[in-house]
């Protein structure tokens, strides 16, 4: 018989044959042999198998001969589970090796066979404490019931493997066990067991899926003994939180059993301890940055009475109530605004802590200025006003209180001179007069009031007031003789009774009104006290607003923060319409003066330039399509004139019919450096300056005139900021466009993330705006795909321009080596054809599929020489700024160069360095991205060096891997970069690849919406008001992938960025910043805590690269020189550290050579450390665009800056930072069992080789350090660090994670929130 690969299952071996005698010697059905005819010796039969039943054993069964034979054959397991092909493990071993792993018993499973004959299984997990001998089972693992027929199977062995990958999921979901598994199987892991566990997790069973079934059970059991304790506790404490309630509480008729306590959750907060400095500070905070109700959502009138009676019965003052329903949009932002705003001693006492008195302060060592204090605060203002307000004046009461009463008023700051201006603003009386006055009065009310008047001291006198009340209480006006001409000017009033502070500023301030407005000039006191005494029941029934009085009180603001914030968006969104009137005024000067213009020399020689374009020919055909159709796309080759022209003609031909005043066109594009070369470009066309008639908006940069300026070309990310920023409604989105009339969408077919977003965004605008015109323009344009997406806005006019590009001659990689010599290669020094064919493979073989730079180096020679005399630059391809780097440096050694690097992380002016000759002498040669593709021309190329490269990024939403790789370029990619050679004259394009693998690229890139994460799109989606995100982006060109929408929605939930539906605080900043949201996130963090020049650099850092270079044969030094910086706190943190000692020497004026020496001894790359300075500068512009710091902040002027960096050099607190912007980015660290050496003093702990200590995250289970971290090889954690933040995730043999940080506690629980 042949071997059995197979093991047995089950172990059916060991069980004793059946007891019948007579089924023991029946050997007919069955026979085991090693030959034909030959019995093998020493084996049982299994009897089962006369009842069709599988063997348990080793053995295989064979039919014998006879009626026997016309059984079919039964397939043995492995084919029944894995298919005929599959020779991998099946789910009841990889669950049998998990549990082994895990020191965990053997599975056990339980079979069921249901009335159809169908069988199901579920695994029973078994557990056996090493040091109690207690054996611990968990329930079996079984599906829903929604589910149970999934589990079905037609036989016992189906069903087992089935329990088995089940449990396995269970107890496993987070490592990829499913690709060593049967295909139906992966698939089942992959498809319906990750949907069951999505389900879970959202009903808040994400407890089913944990690593360790056995500890969650345990975790589980004693978090239900605790909560029934806490359940018991809490009904023995219901009677005394009912009692803390008070009488406005009971009265809702809630105030029995346990369903009534409606603020027990309160019992159970965090509570936190803030010194009075502290909390002082972070109230300021609150009352100046506190906005509410951003969007001006309004209530109506049931839901707003609805909730006034709720949240009144709550125990709040319904005036109060009702003042916040105003200003807030919901029930929650009303108690928000309530808790914030009220004053202490009229909150509820639910909310204070239990004993807490509002109003009671530590008693400092100066006892008689604390009761200075203590006298001004009586009036109601609150203490902390009133020590700013004496420390001010210099410890003069009086003064104090005038200035403190002058500020209810809000008529003065606290250093202003009391006395001075009252003497500037009141008649000139003399001393002596405005004193008698007062003491004549004085005398007068001594007399009326006899024993209520008191005068403790000389200008200072008390009257005790005939109040009316029910409740009894005493008031008494203080008064006290004014700083200046009394009684031109009020006295200094304060009304003292047992009422709250807000209250009795209230009387104070309604009486000064009074006062001023009726009784200036005449001795007022007994006017007053006439007045108050009938007022104080009316102003105590209707106290009036808190924000009157806000400046009294320090819980409370004026609301000025949120009126300002909706007074800037009413700016944003009153945008003048466009006027499609003709002939007006504006329309009549600007035709006058177009038409002046044309007759100029300068003028002349430009419009000779621009009719030699193809398309001056088409210039009719593009404004009679854009005046018939709503949308428009034109196409046209490279050298066409399309981006340049097409905007003037819709512009001319608008000023020739006298709607001038009309025009406003937007062109975007998809870099900055294109809108910069555009702009100026468009401007010489037509002997204007960039800012008047031709302008443009770049992030941090901006040159126009509004109502002047009639084409704006913007980078995409500009205009959808502009969009975003709308307000949150769709009218408001298309009421920020009101004044726009085209918008001209450039180099649509690379179908970049904004560019898609833009698209989904101006269909839905046509749809309300009849008027606006949308032009798409690309070089390679696949016209019919946009087409049918606008089409249901109307028709779709359709231009396509000729090409006007001189002939470009082609050279492969394999003409390259041959035309260059590279590696010794020589044609005409072989005469075999065999020969040259094998010394050509191996010059290919040689060069290899990655970027040779010494082959870049000898093509630019070798064009050079061929050039001889002629001008004409080159202009190198590659895919990223660190090939740009090594190719600049495999260039240095050629002499007469003028090399320059070209990417979109430059500043402007650095990237308009590649325009201009090269001085005399010198080629220019040009290494960039793809950002030279299109849009710009450098005039004078003539051969381009093609290495056929893109950075490509890929994204796997399931496993929330991104992964940026170097790809081939798409077709239309390469089409346009071979056209740069041609646009001047006849040029030459080498590409550094072979023919075979330019027919095996994509015609054209996928969309970048399919290849990246999509957490910003959806933020900035949510940020425009719209709920229904997913539906949104469902509406895009190109849909995203539904999980990947998922995904991005709960990863910002997780960074709280989102709360459900709602956009929080911290959303709407992340919204308005153009980085990856953890950059931006941390940038924020970094200006809220003081260390925002830090984490600007750790931000740049992570968008570019780490300034630290690793040549192949130094990595170690490499390494060794970036820990140095950090000391072992991280990748990060050496990264800033370096930045800043750069910088540092860069300031105090080293000479470049000598910093070039510092980098290169370091290990730094001058450049990427320019580029990040580069970088930084764009992120506090965009800073300064949301407002989130002031205008006049400068990184290089200290004075500048305040506190925003008065934390710069806490490394611990840059940790938690950190972890709190990268959350949920945290990798837990695993050591190793402690190992211990003998020595002298006792034993002593080893530390753990690097390679024993494990990391694990969330997504992935475990995951590996990168190679290049500095914390590869890390033995030991500073502070007994247990997790690790990290940036990056790439995945290849393994998931390794990168841009590390140590950090000693879970951060990221405490900035969850």
């Amino acid at each position: 018989m042949p071997k059995n690969p197979h093991p047995p299952r089950g172990g059916g071996s060991k069980k004793p044959a059946p007891a019948s005698s007579s089924n023991v010697d029946d050997t007919s059905f069955i026979v085991f042999s090693n030959a034909k005819g030959d019995p093998k010796k020493g084996k049982k039969v299994d009897n089962a198998a006369k009842d069709g039943q599988d063997i348990k054993g080793k053995g295989k069964p064979k039919d014998a001969a006879g009626p026997a034979e016309e059984v079919s054959k039964k397939p043995d397991t492995r084919t029944l589970i894995g298919g005929a092909s599959w020779t991998g493990k099946l789910p009841v071993n990889l669950l049998s090796e998990h549990c082994q792993k895990q020191k965990w018993a053997k599975p056990d499973y339980q079979m069921n066979k249901n009335q159809v004959g169908l069988f199901s299984s579920s695994v029973v997990l078994k557990a056996t404490n090493p040091k109690t001998q207690e054996t611990v089972a968990l329930p079996p693992f079984r599906l829903p019931d929604s589910h149970v027929d999934l589990a079905l199977r037609p036989t016992a062995v189906e069903a087992r493997h089935f329990a088995a990958a089940y449990a396995l999921f269970r107890v496993s979901s987070m490592k990829n066990h499913h690709m060593a598994m049967p295909p139906t199987y992966r698939d089942l892991w992959k498809g319906a067991f990750q949907d069951l566990k999505k389900a879970d997790t959202k009903d808040g069973k994400a407890w089913m899926y944990e690593a360790d079934p056995f500890l969650t059970q345990k975790e589980r059991e004693q978090a239900k003994v605790v909560t029934a304790k806490q359940r018991e506790d809490a009904q023995k404490q219901i009677a005394k939180e009912q009692s803390q309630l008070g009488a406005p509480r009971r009265a809702s008729g809630t105030s029995s059993g346990s369903g009534g306590n409606g603020m027990k959750g309160w019992t159970r907060v965090p509570r936190i301890e803030l010194g009075k400095r502290t909390r002082m500070e972070v109230e300021k905070l609150i009352r100046r940055d506190a906005l509410w109700n951003p969007h001006g959502l309004q209530l109506t009138p049931q839901a707003r009475n609805r909730i006034i009676e709720e949240v009144s019965g709550l125990g709040f003052r319904r005036s109060h109530v009702e003042e916040a329903a105003e200003l807030c949009k919901d029930r929650d932002e009303i108690l928000e605004w309530l808790l914030i705003h009220v004053p202490e001693d009229d909150l509820p006492s639910w909310s204070l802590p239990e004993g807490y008195v509002a109003g009671i302060s530590m008693a400092s060592g100066n006892i008689k200025r604390e009761a200075t204090i203590k006298r001004l605060a009586s009036a109601g203002y609150a203490a902390e006003l009133c020590e700013e307000a004496l420390d001010a004046q210099g410890g003069d009461e009086s003064k104090a209180a005038a200035v403190l009463q002058a500020n209810l008023l809000q008529k003065t700051d606290w250093d202003g001179n009391i006395t001075q201006d009252y003497t500037n603003t009141t008649p000139d009386v003399k001393v002596d007069s405005m004193s008698n006055s007062w003491e004549e009065e004085q005398t007068t009310l001594a007399a009326i009031y006899d024993d209520r008047y008191e005068s403790p001291s000389p200008g200072i006198c008390h009257i005790r007031l005939d109040v009316s009340l029910e409740l009894g209480k005493q008031f008494v006006l203080h008064a006290r003789q004014p700083s200046g001409p009394y009684p031109f000017v009020p006295p200094t009033i304060s009304v003292h009774a047992d009422l709250p502070a807000y209250i009795r500023l209230s009387i104070i301030r309604k009486a000064l009104v009074h006062a001023i407005s009726n009784l200036l000039g005449t001795q007022m006191l007994f006017d007053l006290v006439d007045w108050l005494e009938r007022e104080i029941p009316n102003i105590i029934e209707r106290p009036g607003r808190l924000t009157e009085v806000s400046s009294g009180l320090s819980a409370a603001d004026d609301g000025a923060h949120t009126r300002q914030f909706h007074q800037k968006e009413s700016r944003n969104w009153s945008r003048k319409r466009v006027n499609w009137h003709p002939s007006t005024d504006t329309s009549l000067r600007m035709l006058s003066q177009w038409q002046a213009r044309q007759s100029l020399p300068a003028q002349q020689r430009m419009l000779a330039v621009r009719q030699a374009l193809p398309a001056w020919k088409l210039r009719e055909a593009i404004v009679r399509a854009v005046e018939c159709n709503q949308v428009v796309i034109i196409s046209g080759e490279t050298g066409s004139g399309k981006s340049t022209q097409s905007v003037q003609f819709i512009l001319d031909d608008l000023i020739g019919k006298r709607l001038g005043e009309a025009a406003n066109i937007i062109c975007t594009q998809p870099r900055r450096i294109s809108a910069l070369g555009l702009a100026d470009r468009v401007a010489d066309e037509r002997c204007s300056v960039v800012g008047e008639e031709i302008g443009y908006v770049i992030r941090g940069e901006s040159k126009q005139k509004t109502g002047i300026t009639k084409i704006t070309f913007v980078t995409t990310g500009v205009l959808l900021r502009r969009l975003q920023a709308s307000g949150g409604s769709p009218d408001d989105v298309v009421a920020t466009l009101a004044d726009v009339s085209h918008v001209v969408v450039d180099e649509v077919h690379e179908r970049s993330l904004d560019t898609d977003f833009l698209l989904v965004l101006l269909r839905d605008i046509l749809h309300r705006r009849k008027d606006l015109k949308v032009i798409l323009m690309s070089a390679t344009l696949n016209a019919d795909v946009f087409e049918a997406y606008f089409r249901s806005v109307g028709s779709v006019g359709r231009v396509e321009i000729q090409g006007r590009t001189y002939p470009v001659e082609d050279f492969y990689v394999d003409d390259v080596i041959r035309m260059t010599g590279f590696n010794a290669h020589r044609d005409d020094e072989l005469d075999d054809e065999a020969d040259v064919q094998k010394s050509m493979a191996g010059a290919l073989n040689s060069v290899g599929m990655r970027i040779n730079y010494d082959l870049i180096a000898a093509t630019v020679r070798h064009i050079d020489t061929q050039l001889g005399g002629q001008s004409g630059g080159i202009l190198i391809f590659l895919p990223g700024t660190m090939e740009i780097d090594r190719t600049l440096q495999a260039l240095r050694q050629i002499p007469n160069l003028h090399a320059l690097p070209l990417h979109a992380s430059l500043l402007p002016a650095e990237q308009k360095r590649v325009f201009p000759p090269p001085p005399k002498g010198k080629r220019k040669v040009v290494a960039t991205t793809n950002v030279a593709e299109t849009s710009i021309t450098i005039e004078d190329i003539v051969a381009v060096i093609d290495t056929g490269r893109v950075k490509e990024t890929s994204f796997d939403p399931q496993n929330n891997l991104v992964k940026l790789g170097e790809v081939w370029a798409s077709k239309a990619a390469c089409k346009q970069r071979r056209g740069r050679a041609g646009r001047v004259r006849a040029g030459n394009c080498y590409k550094l690849y072979t023919r075979n693998a330019e027919i095996k690229m994509l015609e054209r890139p996928d969309p970048e919406i399919r290849r990246v994460p999509l957490e910003q799109m959806c933020l900035s989606v949510r940020a425009m008001g719209v709920r229904d995100v997913p539906g949104f982006l469902a509406g895009a060109l190109t849909p995203p992938d539904s999980t990947a929408v998922e995904g991005a929605i709960d990863l910002l939930t997780r960074m709280s960025a989102l709360d459900g539906d709602e956009l929080t605080a911290l959303g709407r900043h992340l919204s308005m910043i153009p980085a990856d949201l953890r950059c931006s996130k941390l940038i924020i963090y970094g200006a809220t805590f003081g260390c925002l020049e830090a984490t600007l650099t750790i931000a740049s850092v992570l968008t570019l690269r780490s300034p630290f270079f690793s040549p192949r044969d130094k990595r170690e030094e490499s390494r060794a020189a970036r820990a140095f910086f950090g000391e072992g706190q991280g990748d990060l943190i050496s990264d800033l550290r370096a930045y800043e000692q750069w910088s540092g020497m860069r300031s105090k004026g080293i000479s470049s050579r000598d910093l070039r020496s510092w980098c290169d001894q370091n290990f730094l790359s001058s450049q990427t450390l320019h580029e990040i300075t580069s970088n930084r500068s764009q992120y506090l512009s965009s800073l300064k665009e949301t407002d989130f710091i002031p205008p006049y902040y400068s990184s290089i002027d200290a004075s500048s800056q305040g506190n925003y960096n008065r934390y710069n050099s806490n490394d611990a607190l840059l940790r938690a930072l950190i972890a709190g912007a990268f959350n949920p980015q945290i990798s837990r660290i695993e050591l190793p069992d402690k190992k211990f050496a003998a020595s002298v003093s006792g034993a002593v702990e080893l530390d753990p080789e690097a390679k024993t200590i494990k990391y694990f995250n969330q997504d992935n289970g475990r995951v590996f350090v990168h190679p290049s971290s500095t914390l590869f090889d890390a033995q030991t954690f500073p502070n007994n660090a247990k997790f690790m933040s990290y940036f990056n995730k790439i995945a290849t043999s393994k998931v390794f994670i990168r841009d590390l940080t140590r950090e000693c506690i879970p951060f990221h629980d405490l900035f969850k929130h």
